[in-house]
């Protein structure tokens, strides 16, 4: 058995990123039993992921002593190899503490990172502009696998919650939104005006908010259509509500990566960040949809380019079907 460590703290989107590769590296190499450390918060969906075998959590409060704590328990294992997919300082100190006889890291490391490994693997084509997943899957060769995409992301007990509650009133599958983001300048104020036409255009369908931070709606919709679970969305439940969903629109965050790595029509909406570097990946399937606001300010994107956008989309889809 080929023990391989990976390290990859934070953030949702980002783990997302990694558990695709690490999906991909155990699609490809069958005697791979693959560890991760991971932040308290974002532990239960590395947990339920079906390529991870087990978890170490890295508590962020818990100071020096708790690091300590934390690279003793990791120790007791020796790895064939380490990967840092973070590539800071942090979790560079982690892969120097770990062990392992081969430790790898990203060429495009920060904060000194690079000084604990003993190989870094290369950039792709397009260098420091090529997305996320791409830059992980360069460690893909250094265990003899190709660097694509293999398998399917699996969680854990995902298709044993019921949530048939979140069914429209003819049985079909709701609109998710999620109107929230880590950045205050990647949040898109229009999400209420959105979900006021979705429900006005079908009397049957229900659109659901979710998310970890509550935003109140007011009481602003039918309660027959519209279902508000920001504030109430737990990490275990996330990958089955976002499969359960028809669509998935979202603000460019975790859930959006989430929804494209599950296979799920999600449009994404996107300001000052690129969506050809931080867009769903691959930004080409035919499930990825993506708009961008206007130089990049989501305030010029207005909630009826957003609509129309969205049912040009579903128009397309529907006359290719």
């Amino acid at each position: 058995m080929t023990e391989l460590l990976i390290i990859k703290p934070s953030s949702l989107g980002d783990i997302v990123h990694g558990l695709q590769v690490a999906t991909s590296l155990k699609a490809q190499r069958k005697d791979l039993r693959i560890s991760w450390i991971v932040r308290d918060v974002f532990a239960p969906i590395v947990r339920a992921c079906d390529a991870i075998d087990r978890i170490y959590i890295f508590n962020r409060t818990g100071g020096t002593k708790g690091f300590l704590k934390l690279m003793a328990e990791v120790r007791k294992t020796k790895f064939d190899y380490v990967f840092d997919f973070q590539g800071l300082l942090r979790s560079g100190l982690m892969t120097s503490r770990a062990h392992g006889k081969m430790k790898v890291g990203r060429t495009d490391s920060r904060e000194g990172a690079h000084l604990f490994y003993k190989k870094r693997v290369p950039l792709p084509a397009d260098g420091r502009k090529s997305h996320a997943v791409d830059i992980l899957l360069q460690f893909c060769p250094i265990l003899d696998a190709k660097p694509e995409l293999r398998g399917h992301l699996n969680f854990r007990d995902a298709e044993k919650l019921n949530l048939t509650f979140t069914d429209g009133k003819t049985g079909g599958r709701p609109i998710v939104i999620f109107p929230d983001s880590r950045r205050a300048e990647k949040k898109w104020g229009g999400f209420k005006q959105l979900t006021e036409l979705l429900i006005r255009e079908d009397k049957t369908r229900k659109v659901i908010w979710a998310g970890s931070e509550y935003i109140h709606d007011r009481n602003a919709f039918p309660p027959s259509q519209f279902l508000n679970l920001t504030g109430n969305t737990s990490l275990v439940s996330l990958p089955a509500l976002i499969k359960r969903s028809d669509w998935v629109i979202t603000n460019d965050s975790g859930p959006m990566h989430l929804a494209a790595a599950l296979g799920v029509r999600v449009l994404g909406i996107f300001g000052p960040t690129d969506p050809r570097l931080f867009g769903p990946y691959p930004l080409t399937a035919p499930t990825h949809f993506v708009i961008q606001a206007p130089v990049g300010d989501l305030k010029l994107l207005t909630v009826k380019d957003v609509y129309a956008r969205f049912k040009k989309i579903r128009e397309g889809l529907a006359s290719k079907s």
